[in-house]
């Protein structure tokens, strides 16, 4: 019976969760409250204080959750792909993807909402970002190896080159809501480190 209502307890969690990145993603952290969360999922606020105590910790929770799905992802980038090219685009679709859901990407919208977080999100999303600026790092230097990419200066600051075009392409995409925009400006991203934009599958007619 304890493990049944641990395992329902989780499951609670998971799905606060889940309506919680939704919401962020689509209206910013500032733009809902615990009211909506619980109406969305039929639960009451005090339910959603129990598994979270404050909205700070819904936000770090939230957080952790993508940054651990997102590094997942790359790790998995680079166990299917071997040379730099065919890494940074498959890292441009995992922007593309979430843009398709017309949502953003979670640390993107609350980077836009910075000075509002709480000390310890703000710190969460940084770390966010170098993180993905250390991956893009490795991988742009690797290319220089290889002769595979063309850089006109180092490696980080292609690396942070990428990261802002990219979140802001998504940011400028949404309100057209036109995923060919991002990818056009994406492109162009990529082709500014040497990478042919032919990589990229034509769209499905």
């Amino acid at each position: 019976m304890a493990r049944a209502q641990q395992h329902l307890g989780a499951d609670t969690a998971s799905r606060i969760l889940d309506i919680g990145e939704e919401l962020v993603q689509t209206r910013g952290f500032n733009g809902f409250s615990y009211g909506d969360v619980a109406a969305d999922l039929k639960i009451t606020t005090a339910t959603l204080h129990y598994h979270f105590p404050g909205k700070a910790e819904l936000g770090r929770a939230l957080i952790a959750r993508y940054a651990v799905r997102f590094f997942d992802a790359l790790s998995a980038i680079d166990a299917r792909h071997s040379g730099a090219p065919a890494r940074l685009q498959a890292y441009v679709d995992l922007y593309a993807t979430v843009l398709r859901e017309r949502r953003l990407c979670l640390c993107g919208m609350l980077a836009s909402e910075y000075n509002t977080l709480p000390e310890p999100m703000r710190d969460a999303v940084i770390q966010f970002f170098d993180e993905n600026e250390r991956w893009l790092t490795r991988v742009m230097e690797q290319g220089c190896e290889t002769g595979a990419l063309r850089l006109s200066g180092p490696a980080r600051e292609a690396a942070r080159m990428i990261v802002c075009g990219l979140e802001g392409a998504m940011l400028v995409a949404r309100p057209y809501g036109d995923v060919a925009r991002f990818q056009s400006a994406a492109d162009c991203l990529l082709a500014s480190v040497g990478v042919s934009t032919s990589l990229h599958p034509a769209p499905a007619r």
